[in-house]
């Protein structure tokens, strides 16, 4: 995954210190009700389209953004179905993030879905009866993206309770 020029910025005066920062995932249906995956480059597992909102970018133009650069195509977002804090992440070289994910239903508009940048190994169009091997956080949101229901969200404490803190 390519660290974006705006985060080595603030790395080179923030340190490894954990940094809050805004991801989108974008779980794109076609017209045959197949969703939209790619293989990471990094880890090899196929997982869901996302990636970091650059500065001044709207959440719904990052899915867009995102789809179209590691996949080749073209989407709509159509609505909201989760947003979630996930939790802080280390990686291999001591920096530490934790990324608040907003994800998107999108619709496929057009493009031939095919690996368009260094972060894929294989992208492709799956049934959701026959999804390839998932990690839970990339399953959670194809779930999601199905339903109709309300946008999900952690619940938050009981009247009376104070707000949980990490």
């Amino acid at each position: 995954m390519t660290t974006p020029d705006f985060i080595r910025a603030i790395r080179a005066g923030a340190g490894q210190q954990l940094l809050l920062l805004p991801g989108v995932t974008a779980i794109v249906f076609d017209d045959r009700g197949r969703v939209l995956l790619g293989r990471r480059s990094d880890t090899g597992r196929w997982c869901a389209v996302g990636g970091i909102a650059e500065p001044g970018e709207q959440p719904a133009e990052t899915a867009v953004r995102e789809v179209y650069e590691e996949t080749a195509v073209h989407c709509v977002p159509e609505r909201v179905v989760l947003v979630q804090m996930l939790a802080p992440v280390t990686y291999p070289n001591g920096d530490v993030c934790q990324f608040q994910d907003i994800t998107f239903r999108c619709r496929a508009t057009g493009g031939e879905a095919r690996v368009n940048d260094s972060e894929s190994l294989e992208v492709g169009w799956f049934e959701v009866d026959a999804l390839p091997p998932l990690e839970p956080f990339s399953l959670d949101r194809i779930r999601h993206a199905l339903l109709d229901g309300p946008t999900w969200f952690e619940p938050v404490a009981t009247a009376g309770d104070p707000p949980a803190r990490g």
